[in-house]
């Protein structure tokens, strides 16, 4: 659906050649973005945590949408909560205050469901936000990416400058990560049934009891949501981009198990976490302020990134 919104919009991307970034641009594209107006800084090139760099990535835009994240699974987060904590604050900080001096029309803030308490009821609504400590394994990470709601509101009080905060709940599809160091639990798993397929293995080793659920949204519904934000929303509340969708770990290892065509045995490895005990969005609000609602079947999802996987990363 074309839109004249965009049209001779400048819009860096930071995190756009990423996982999700890809998609968010594919979208902007459709929606009648010139590819040609739409700046991706890339890391190496330009470290966001360098307040120099932060502005100069700034000059002459018109929208930030601000992706660029240190992100990781479990394992990652209990051994770099210093890194995740830093890098994912001061870039958010810095490049908001550059946007601001910029004179940007207006920051889209990408936060992350680690934010949650750890007890919070399920589903998760907006207003829970500060009603307890997050998970502690993901504590850095999700209180770092809070702090640009807290920022959000505070510019907004002050400045009047037009800032929105997105919450996505766990991202998964085709082009994600599938580094066994660092991957969140799709692609961790999608990797592990394949190759013990491939190898003739008797058995996958799973972390944790599987009793954890998690909700997870296709990145393709994420990127859509977004941009609707970007274009509809102009509220100083958070909102939750989720697929209204909650499945056990224990259910999501036998569907990939299923799918991946794996015919062994699975063990569970009990020493390990389960991390956050449940996860599962309300999601009425992202509906209401922007029309946003999930489109892909998740058995559709799953099976999209198994192919993608196999094709592309699988050797």
């Amino acid at each position: 659906m074309m839109t004249s919104y965009f049209t001779n919009k400048k819009i860096l991307v930071t995190g756009g050649a990423g996982f999700l970034g890809t998609q968010v641009i594919n979208h902007l594209v459709e929606n009648g973005a010139d590819r040609k107006n739409i700046s991706i800084p890339r890391s190496r090139e330009c470290d966001l945590r360098v307040w120099e760099n932060c502005l100069k990535s700034v000059q002459g835009i018109d929208i930030v949408i601000h992706l660029a994240a240190k992100v990781g699974g479990i394992g990652y987060n209990r051994e770099h909560p210093a890194e995740l904590f830093y890098d994912n604050a001061i870039m958010g900080i810095q490049l908001m205050e550059a946007a601001r001096i910029s004179g940007v029309q207006k920051f889209v803030a990408v936060g992350t469901v680690c934010a949650y308490p750890k007890f919070t009821p399920v589903p998760f609504q907006e207003d829970e936000l500060w009603s307890g400590y997050p998970e502690e394994t993901n504590a850095p990470y999700g209180l770092a990416k809070k702090m640009m709601l807290v920022q959000t509101q505070a510019y907004r009080a002050q400045y009047g400058f037009n800032s929105i905060f997105l919450l996505p709940v766990n991202l998964y599809g085709p082009g994600d990560n599938f580094n066994p160091d660092s991957s969140h639990v799709i692609p961790a798993l999608i990797k592990k049934f394949v190759d013990a397929k491939t190898n003739g293995e008797k058995q996958v080793v799973v972390w944790g009891t599987g009793s954890a659920s998690r909700e997870f949204l296709y990145v393709k519904d994420a990127a859509r949501a977004i941009v609707l934000a970007t274009m509809k929303y102009n509220g100083s509340e958070p909102v939750n981009i989720g697929a209204s969708h909650e499945i056990s770990i224990k259910n999501l290892v036998e569907i990939i198990k299923e799918k991946t065509g794996f015919n062994g045995e699975i063990a569970w490895d009990t020493t390990k976490p389960d991390g956050q005990p449940r996860r599962c969005l309300e999601t009425s609000r992202a509906k209401k302020e922007f029309g946003f609602v999930s489109e892909i079947p998740f058995e559709k999802g799953i099976e999209e990134t198994i192919e993608w996987y196999i094709r592309y990363n699988h050797s």
